[in-house]
């Protein structure tokens, strides 16, 4: 379990991470070595979900030794399993780190949306519905390993 302190609030305690993989996690679908590490670092205290509508070989390829469950969506119904997943869990103890318009209900539900604005851009709404805006999904990880930030 993770905790994160927010000034003036309640501390959340985060059992679950949802994480996209096409634009979020990866860049032109390919995994940074060190967003690897930093998912197993955090898999030691939370269960982490990769949501993909790739390929299986090139998931799998990239998330190789990677501690995470990988959750594979269906074209056009992406955003409803994202939700759907989300709501299993429990939002109120889950955090969902997206950047596309498929990711935008599962971060506005989240107890924490974050949004990362990398190379391949990012959808409006998800910038206004995230509460925490990052500039690469590395930023993103560190957020979540470093909650005193």
């Amino acid at each position: 379990m993770i905790f994160i302190q927010r000034p003036g609030q309640e501390p959340l305690e985060i059992e679950f991470i949802l994480i996209d993989f096409e634009g979020t996690l990866a860049s032109d679908r390919r995994v940074h070595p060190k967003a690897k590490d930093k998912i197993n670092l955090l898999s030691k205290r939370t269960k982490i979900y990769i949501l993909t509508k790739a390929e299986k070989e090139v998931v799998e390829d990239n998330l190789r030794r990677v501690k995470a469950e990988i959750y594979y969506l269906t074209e056009g119904e992406a955003s409803k399993q994202k939700l759907d997943l989300l709501r299993q869990l429990g939002s109120s103890k889950t955090v969902a780190i997206g950047n596309g318009l498929d990711d935008v209900p599962m971060i506005e539900e989240a107890v924490l949306g974050i949004c990362v604005v990398g190379k391949e851009g990012t959808s409006v709404e998800a910038v206004k519905k995230a509460g925490v805006i990052v500039s690469n999904i590395i930023d993103a990880l560190d957020f979540l390993l470093k909650p005193l930030r």
